[in-house]
């Protein structure tokens, strides 16, 4: 047995504090590690055996995938979702919380016991308004105007039960020590939730994380990657209805102070630098035209590259908010509905990773997936990416993707995970269930989503993620590398400030009115694996469908 290494690093921070070295080991003696060490002999062998599970897996994985596809549920609603998987991983053996940080559709699912402790998560939610058939190149939805998987969010979850379920079989067989913590990343559309995780102590003992997201090819970064960080905030305004043909000098108009605070934060714009992000929409404008708003509200994102810049954006937005609110003689408040922080990973694991992605490799695509992509991409008007035009799917494996020359530069997109993964080692494994160039947050992100093209993504994934977990366990040094790379280089300057307060709560009931609209209808189209082998199967479709002539309507 040895000292936990891991927390030894983080006691050194309090030797700045005046905190005696003995007091130090003291408290992490308590924590021990039992890591089991193995030849390179004995490793490689044991992970050609758990990529022959995974294999042996394909269909599990696939009815995972095209069932969590066929419910697709918007953030906070994830219901079937979470009830599914948690289903799924009782019958395995794991002890399940629920409900955790006061969200319903949230929860942890932990199996095995000691250190070290590895969490490994990816989101659940979809897209509003992207309901598409799957196999099917351009739109035509199952249900017209439902929420649908138009980013992938289907897939990280079957990729993590498949990769955990086969390392359990060794770990148990080897009598290999640890703990396994499996989590969701519910609401991240609304970037809503993983800050609370971190704020109400879920990973508080864990030594690191990987987290799953859908891509277009199988790969891996660490360091910073340019991502912005961001806050979002619901402003509400409070007025006094009136005839609005008959007695508007009696009203006070709630709609008149969001038109106002969006003029002032459009004009605001042009004084701020370029990293900035931010985009709104009204949530509520008032109920008809003859009446004059007594209520209505905006929703905003600020996104930005720092800690510092995203808060003065956030008081910006207030401090105009308070402004418009004077001016129509209205009564201004205003609620955080999620926020992130930009994100940085973790050096030794992404290599680590990256070791086990080229000895999978890329799946082997079929003709037909590669004609599904081609016409998704002719149908989408894909950009060409780096003066080539985009044509089908991936056939060379990405590289290790280090951080941004200039990430001060540029601006993008947000992901809450950043807030674990300045918490612990953390990194992002990206696997090739989606086709390469479509817009994203979009129906067409929906179309391989159900397919063999995410199924063969997902059998990928599974098979590196279940190989670097593999060493996390079996490799001390590389959980040793990944602590010292968190306090001597990422966390060396800059310290994780949570955006969201300790009186904030999460949005829960986001999305519930659509949900409650849609879930009748969809619910007639959930997967039935015990009599479809598959949700095109079921749907009708001939795979792929590329012509509107070839058009199923669906069983």
């Amino acid at each position: 047995m040895k000292k936990d290494v891991n927390r030894f690093f983080r006691y050194k921070n309090l030797l700045a504090k005046g905190i005696c070295l003995a007091s130090i080991f003291a408290i992490s003696s308590q924590i021990v590690i039992a890591q089991t060490k193995m030849t390179p002999a004995k490793i490689d062998a044991l992970k050609t055996e758990l990529a022959k599970e995974i294999d042996g897996q394909k269909k599990f994985s696939q009815e995972m995938v095209d069932m969590i596809f066929s419910f697709g549920e918007l953030g906070f609603q994830e219901v079937e979702t979470s009830r599914y998987l948690i289903d799924i991983l009782k019958k395995n053996g794991f002890t399940i919380k629920e409900g955790i940080s006061g969200i319903p559709t949230a929860w942890t699912a932990t199996w095995g016991s000691g250190k070290p402790v590895i969490a490994v998560g990816s989101d659940i939610d979809c897209i509003p308004k992207a309901s598409q058939k799957p196999g099917v190149s351009y739109h035509d939805p199952i249900v017209e105007g439902a929420p649908g998987h138009g980013e992938g969010h289907n897939s990280g979850q079957p990729l993590n039960v498949t990769a955990v379920l086969a390392l359990k079989k060794i770990m148990e067989r080897e009598k290999i020590p640890g703990t396994i913590m499996l989590w969701p990343g519910v609401a991240e559309e609304q970037l809503a939730t993983k800050a609370y995780f971190v704020r109400d102590g879920f990973f508080k003992d864990v030594d690191a994380c990987i987290f799953t997201h859908v891509s277009n090819n199988l790969g891996t970064s660490y360091g910073d990657g340019g991502m912005t960080g961001m806050i979002s905030v619901q402003f509400k305004f409070e007025g006094q209805a009136s005839h609005a043909g008959g007695a508007p000098w009696r009203g006070k108009s709630a709609l008149d102070a969001v038109e106002l605070m969006n003029i002032g934060w459009n004009y605001h714009r042009e004084h701020m630098e370029t990293t900035q992000r931010s985009h709104y929409v009204v949530t509520d404008g008032g109920d008809q035209p003859n009446v004059v708003p007594s209520k209505a509200s905006v929703w905003y994102y600020f996104r930005e590259r720092s800690y510092p810049k995203i808060m003065q954006m956030y008081k910006d937005g207030v401090k105009i908010a308070d402004a418009a609110a004077k001016m129509t003689d209205t009564k201004m408040t205003y609620e955080v509905l999620g926020s992130a922080w930009p994100g940085h990973f973790n050096q030794p694991i992404a290599e680590a990773m990256y070791e086990n992605i080229k000895m999978v490799g890329l799946p082997k695509w079929s003709d037909e997936d590669q004609t599904l992509a081609k016409a998704a991409q002719k149908e989408m008007q894909s950009p060409a990416d780096e003066g080539k035009p985009t044509e089908g799917l991936a056939t060379t494996l990405g590289v290790l993707r280090k951080p941004a020359l200039t990430p001060s530069a540029g601006g993008g997109g947000s992901d809450d995970i950043a807030d674990i993964s300045w918490n612990l080692p953390t990194i992002v494994l990206g696997y090739p269930s989606n086709i390469p160039g479509l817009p994203g947050h979009h129906w067409a992100n929906a179309i391989s989503m159900a397919t063999p093209i995410a199924h063969k993504g997902v059998t990928a994934g599974a098979k590196a993620e279940a190989m670097t977990l593999l060493d996390l366990f079996v490799k001390p040094e590389i959980l040793k590398n990944a602590w010292t790379y968190f306090n001597e280089v990422q966390t060396k300057d800059t310290k994780y400030t949570p955006l969201i307060s300790k009186t904030d709560k999460p949005a829960i009931q986001l999305n519930k009115k659509i949900m409650e609209e849609f879930r009748p209808e969809m619910k007639k189209y959930y997967y039935d694996p015990s009599k479809y082998a598959t949700y095109l199967e079921q749907l009708g479709i001939k795979y792929p469908t590329t012509t509107r002539e070839g058009s199923s309507t669906g069983k």
